[in-house]
């Protein structure tokens, strides 16, 4: 399987994985880099520049803009997309490809074990600053990018990968709906059971 670096915001979200791994023979690093693509870009920066790996694989939960992804659905997200990036001119925006000032979507990077993750379901992501919970800004956002799921973390994940030059992949599992805040309708304990299922399976093969 080759070296794999883990990259979670959160302890949390990979808490059981964590626990399942302890007392075996290591197939992973882990790096929780805290919340956000600023203390992403960073942590990952700094652990890339001291250490060499085979591979990286970013995981968390995250909010589909779909119901066609059901609560606890695991997603490789192919693509994410830094969505404010760029610049408005009054009602319409510029994204840094307008702006000549390079590029705001990420994608993975083949060279990472596939056949698992290859089998799950692909989307693609937006990454932000702030969680969308309006309805005109969420309605905004998919007529603009058509998005699958939205994260605080993808994009710069896949950003310093690509500036590393190491394969990645992305795999998140939908803890909710992009909709008006309402704690009481997410399943982030069912998001966060299937997420670690998957990647103590994952790294359980050979």
């Amino acid at each position: 399987m080759g070296t794999c670096l883990v990259v979670a915001a959160t302890a949390a979200e990979i808490e059981p994985f964590v626990r399942a791994m302890e007392g075996q023979q290591k197939k992973a690093d882990v790096l929780i880099t805290g919340v956000g693509m600023v203390a992403t870009a960073f942590s990952l920066g700094s652990v890339l520049g001291r250490k060499t790996y085979d591979y990286a694989i970013n995981v968390g939960i995250c909010g589909a803009f779909s119901k066609e992804l059901p609560l606890g659905a695991l997603t490789f997200v192919e693509r994410d997309t830094f969505y404010e990036l760029g610049a408005e001119d009054d009602q319409q925006f510029l994204s840094i490809e307008d702006l000549g000032f390079g590029k705001a979507s990420y994608q993975a990077i083949s060279g990472f074990p596939s056949k698992e993750i290859s089998a799950l379901r692909k989307a693609t992501g937006l990454t932000v600053n702030s969680v969308h919970g309006n309805e005109a800004s969420i309605a905004l956002a998919v007529a603009r990018t058509g998005a699958d799921v939205e994260s605080m973390e993808g994009a710069a994940f896949y950003y310093a990968c690509e500036q590393a030059g190491l394969p990645c992949a992305q795999i998140r599992s939908v803890s909710n709906y992009v909709e008006r805040r309402d704690r009481n309708k997410w399943k982030i304990g069912l998001a966060v059971a299937n997420l670690n299922e998957w990647l103590i399976s994952y790294f359980g093969s050979d």
